[in-house]
This record gives C-alpha cells, sequence and structure tokens, in this order.
C-alpha cells in the first residue's frame, strides 16, 4: 500500500513502488536503445563502475538538433576564447510566449521557490522567539528523550500566532515524533554541524516522518472551466468566478478521462487515478473579472486543461505558511534488520505548505545506526526529505545521504516531491540513496527545477541481506510530471524521464515537457518523454540516451531534442532558470 505522510491525507491506493525503477544500464553500442555520446570519443573517460559505458559505435542514436546560432557558436573573446553559444530554443531576446521549430518551446521555470523566488528565504521571520533549551528544558546532551519538550516548544510558537523555535547547539534524541500544524513557525539551528536531532523510533513508521511540517489541504466545490485553459497561458475562464476574490488559493486539475488516457496512449497502463478529478496546478488568484468569468493566476499553466475532460477549479484551504527549518542536522538511521522492516520513513515532511523552506539541512551518521557489519556509518533509515501536496516551496543548501533501505516500496528516496508544484532545489547533494532526487506519485508534479544538485552513487538493492544493485537514477518515477527542469546539476549516476510502463502503479508517461539544461558528471541522462522533452548542453563525460527503439520509449514520440554536441565554447546562460528569473524580476 501506498499513502501520503500526514494523517490529514488519508488517501490510501495501492502502489508496487519501485520494483521498475529507471535503472543505468552498461552499453555495447550493438543494440537498439542504446546511449550516444556528447563527443566523438567515449564519453566515459574516467566514469565509476556504476555509471553507464559506452563504446562511442552505437546504432539506433540519437538525431541531435544543432543551433542555427552558428555565429554566437564560433565567436570567440577579445583574449581569444570561446564565448560560448546559445540554444535555438533560447536566444537573446528569449520570451516566455518564444516557440521554436516544430512547435517546441521551453516553459518559463523562474517562478520555482519560495514567493515564486521574488524573496530570499528566511528575510522574514516571526518576531517572537522560543528557546527549546532555556524555555522549555529540552535536553541537548542526547542522554534523555527530548520529543516532550521540543514539542511544548513547537506548540507554545503556534500559541504565540507564531515564533522561531530555536535549537541551541547539541544533540536532541527524538524518540517519538514532531508535528508542527501553525503557520508562521521556523524551527532553527546553530548550524547543521552544531544543532543535530536524532531520531530513533522505527516501528509503525511505515510511510510517515520523523518531523513533519503537516497542513491540511482541503478542495472545495468545482467551478468548471467554459473555455480550454492553453499552456502557458495566465488566464483561465470559468462558469462562475463569483466566488472568488484576490489572493485566494485554487487548485486547477480535471478528469483522468478516458479521452485523456487514450490521448497518451495509456491505455491499460494508467488505471488507479482514472475517472477521478486530479489537481494538476496549485495557484493564486491575482485578478479577476466577474462579468466574463476570466481569471488570472500567478503562474503560467503548464499543460492544456480541457473543457472535455471537466478541467475545473477548487479553492484551497487549511494550508501552512511561512513555515521553515533551517541550519539542523538529522539522522535516523537505526538496526539494519529494523530499517528493513519500515517502507518509506521519512526525516523531514512538508505536506501542504505554502511559501516555505528548508535551508542547511544535513544528516549525520546516526548513533543509532549499527557500530560495524550492514548500515554501519548510515545516516538515515530510509528517506531524506519530501514535499506534498505543496508550492512554491525552497530547499537549498542541504546534503542528504547514505540511506540504510534502498529496496523497492519506495525506499531511500532522499529528495522527494509530490504533487506539488514551483518547488525549487537548489546547491542540495544526495549520495547513495536509491532515487536522490524524485519526483513521486500520481499526478501533478509541475514547475520543479533542480538547480545545481549533485545526485551519486544511487543504488537500487534487491534484498536486505545483500547491497548488491543496479544503479538508482534519480527520476521522474510517477505520472506526466510537467515543465521541470535540471539545471547547471552533476549527475554521476543518472537522471530518467521515461515511459515506466506498468511499474509501480503503472506509471507509464513519467515526463512531458521537462528539459536538461547544462548538465555534467559522469552517469547518463535518460530522456524519453511523452511529446517534447528537451536535453541541452551536456559534459563531455556525460551519456545522453534519447532512442526511441528501447521499450521505455514506447508512445513518447517525437524523440527528444538534443542540442551541444560539436559546439565551441560554453553554453549560455550558465543557468536556464537564474537567467529567466532575471528577465522575469527586471534584473
Amino acid at each position: 500500500m501506498r499513502r501520503f505522510v500526514g494523517a490529514s491525507l488519508v488517501w490510501i491506493v495501492a502502489c508496487g513502488g519501485g520494483d521498475g525503477s529507471t535503472g543505468a544500464s552498461t552499453s555495447t553500442g550493438e543494440g537498439t536503445g542504446t546511449s550516444t555520446s556528447v563527443e566523438a570519443t567515449s564519453s566515459t573517460t574516467g566514469a565509476t563502475s556504476e555509471a553507464p559505458t559506452s563504446t562511442g559505435e552505437a546504432t539506433g542514436t540519437t538525431a541531435s538538433p544543432t543551433s542555427t546560432t552558428a555565429d554566437s557558436s564560433e565567436a570567440t573573446s577579445t583574449t581569444g576564447e570561446p564565448v560560448g553559444w546559445r540554444s535555438e530554443l533560447y536566444p537573446e531576446d528569449w520570451t516566455p510566449e518564444f516557440t521554436g521549430p516544430d512547435g517546441r518551446f521551453l516553459h518559463d521555470f523562474s517562478y520555482a521557490g519560495y514567493r515564486l523566488a521574488a524573496e530570499a528565504p528566511g528575510s522574514v521571520l516571526p518576531a517572537t522567539t522560543i528557546d527549546a533549551v532555556r524555555d522549555h528544558g529540552a535536553d541537548a546532551s542526547g542522554t534523555s528523550d527530548a520529543t516532550a519538550a521540543l514539542q511544548a516548544a513547537l506548540d507554545a510558537a503556534a500559541e504565540a500566532g507564531g515564533a522561531v523555535v530555536r535549537l541551541p547547539a547539541g544533540l536532541y534524541r527524538v524518540d517519538g515524533r514532531l508535528t508542527v500544524k501553525s503557520s508562521n513557525t521556523v524551527i532553527a539551528g546553530a548550524g547543521a554541524e552544531q544543532s543535530r536531532l536524532w531520531f530513533t523510533k522505527f516501528s509503525d513508521m511505515s510511510f510517515e516522518a520523523h518531523l513533519t511540517f503537516e497542513g491540511a489541504p482541503q478542495l472545495g466545490a468545482d467551478v468548471t472551466l467554459v473555455e480550454d485553459g492553453q499552456t502557458r497561458a495566465r488566464t483561465i475562464t470559468l462558469a462562475d468566478a463569483s466566488g472568488l476574490k484576490v489572493g485566494d488559493e485554487i487548485a486547477i486539475g480535471w478528469q483522468i478521462s478516458p479521452a485523456f488516457v487514450t490521448e497518451h496512449e495509456m491505455a491499460g497502463t494508467w488505471m488507479v487515478f482514472n475517472d477521478t478529478w486530479q489537481p494538476f496546478f496549485w495557484r493564486t488568484v491575482t485578478a479577476i473579472d466577474p462579468d466574463s468569468g476570466v481569471v488570472e493566476i500567478d503562474v503560467p499553466l503548464r499543460y492544456p486543461a480541457l473543457v472535455r475532460d471537466q478541467a475545473s477549479v477548487r479553492p484551497v484551504t487549511g494550508l501552512l505558511r511561512e513555515v521553515a527549518l533551517m541550519d539542523v542536522g538529522v539522522a535516523n538511521a537505526v538496526g539494519w534488520e529494523d530499517a528493513w522492516s519500515q517502507d518509506q520513513v521519512f526525516a523531514v515532511a512538508m505536506v501542504g505548505v505554502r511559501d516555505a523552506w528548508v535551508t542547511g539541512v544535513k544528516s549525520f551518521v546516526s548513533p543509532g545506526a549499527p557500530g560495524e557489519g550492514k548500515g554501519a556509518g548510515r545516516h538515515l533509515q530510509s528517506g531524506g526529505l519530501t514535499v506534498q501536496r505543496s508550492a512554491r516551496v525552497t530547499v537549498a543548501d542541504s546534503t542528504l545521504e547514505l540511506a540504510q533501505h534502498r529496496g523497492d516500496g519506495g525506499n531511500g528516496y532522499l529528495f522527494e516531491v509530490m504533487q506539488s508544484g514551483e518547488v525549487l532545489v537548489r546547491d542540495c547533494v544526495a549520495r547513495a540513496g536509491r532515487h536522490n532526487f524524485v519526483q513521486n506519485w500520481g499526478f501533478g508534479a509541475t514547475g520543479i527545477v533542480w538547480l545545481r544538485v549533485h545526485s551519486s552513487e544511487g543504488k537500487a538493492v534487491a534484498l536486505m541481506g545483500s547491497e548488491f544493485g543496479t544503479v538508482g537514477l534519480s527520476e521522474f518515477h510517477h505520472s506526466l510530471a510537467t515543465a521541470n527542469l535540471l539545471d547547471e546539476s552533476v549527475v554521476d549516476d543518472g537522471w530518467g524521464a521515461v515511459n515506466r510502463l506498468a511499474w509501480s502503479s503503472g506509471a507509464g508517461h513519467s515526463a512531458t515537457q521537462s528539459a536538461v539544461w547544462n548538465a555534467s558528471g559522469k552517469g547518463v541522462v535518460r530522456s524519453r518523454q511523452f511529446g517534447h522533452g528537451y536535453v541541452i548542453g551536456v559534459g563531455p563525460q556525460l551519456t545522453v540516451e534519447t532512442s526511441l527503439e528501447a521499450p521505455d520509449a514506447a508512445g513518447t514520440a517525437p524523440e527528444d531534442w538534443v542540442e551541444g554536441p560539436g559546439q565551441v565554447g560554453p553554453l549560455q546562460p550558465t543557468s536556464l532558470y537564474e537567467d529567466q528569473l532575471a528577465r522575469r524580476l527586471g534584473g
């Protein structure tokens, strides 16, 4: 069974959970669906033993569209150094309305993050400060259970209408679970190496988190669209907008109708959510014309919202706002068999939040991990951080690594985003999970940006008694994750965006209209997205796979757009997200 973290989300649905993960393989260049190198020479010089390799002689290789900006790619600076090249889809005068050949375009990804990236996380904090040790007697020595004292500090923050709960330097042993249920609550340590939360509980923890920021999102009544919502549009037209006002939070979604399933060639694959209304976009109302029913929203639509599929708006209430976890270390690794006795145990969860952030959080060697043998020196029992049914969240400057349980059933997900939008994961490191960075479960993962992240040593482990396994890729794990961006990142294991077919709950097409921009590393990027997908500017050791001859390419034509091989100098701009953000904010 698969269910959401948090008691307020009671949907329970069946899920296999990872047996069909996008694992990396070794390519001999003698079959179909083969890897293609970004150089004429071998693309895997110096690659680790877990990284895919290529002979550089593959058949059925990627046809790589080349940039038409030849003058730019061949230009040199006054010092004689190449000044770089630009994508055909991102000219110097790019606007969000720009469309390239065959209807291809890059979304404006710049909305991802806290307050749509218009303000820095933590720039405004609650005026009240609560010291967990001084004010509530939390033991910072790790000797006794600090759960009650820490929860009392969090409850006091709620009673005060919001506060910063300070964790002075020390080790806090938490034998129970901690829950934040009030907005404007910020947990702040003295630094991840100084203020450390050591979570010890493992029984009855499947699908739970040790520390949960728990909103209770509730969806109101349907207000139907009377015109199709268009991709990249900032407006939608409703049958009756009188019940909405500027500032309202809304969900925009539609039925997973038979026509929608057929259109995506997913008959017999997409079944769990069929004939149910699914939220695809979390938005805020910014303007209303009550006479016409036209409603302006803060972030463009990422995919067509069709009247055919009963597209509609539902008001959203019960969200937590301005909540955060800052500068804290986390660990929850336990005994080896104990770790494998539970599924999907996360250290931290954010559920139903808006304008939230996690910064400066790092895992550490758990005092509860074995001293030797299997599981020794591990940081996490299974999962690290999960963000669910949330929007406008920034996760930055954080490191999560060394999970014990990396088996099937959804384990070993270090940075997970589920049914959420406009989430920015920036300058984060994930090591030795199963899927280090992963979009997981259901529909509605959109506008997620992974900026300057580093994924390494991902591994899918089949059996508890052995650490043998295949390379576990960071990936889009479930259905039709739309308009997401991997930007200026290092991939030393792999990243997957493919048709996962019947694996898990029938994940099928896992991604569409998503882009890999300026990636490097020694792993593989496997991009076989429904409709259009993009791989633009990758490093010389990174293998790119886009062939339509592979089984996980079924129904994904046309082949994904690839630019970069043969270009002179670095890709410009270095970060697509940051350049788009500067354009949107007028910087």
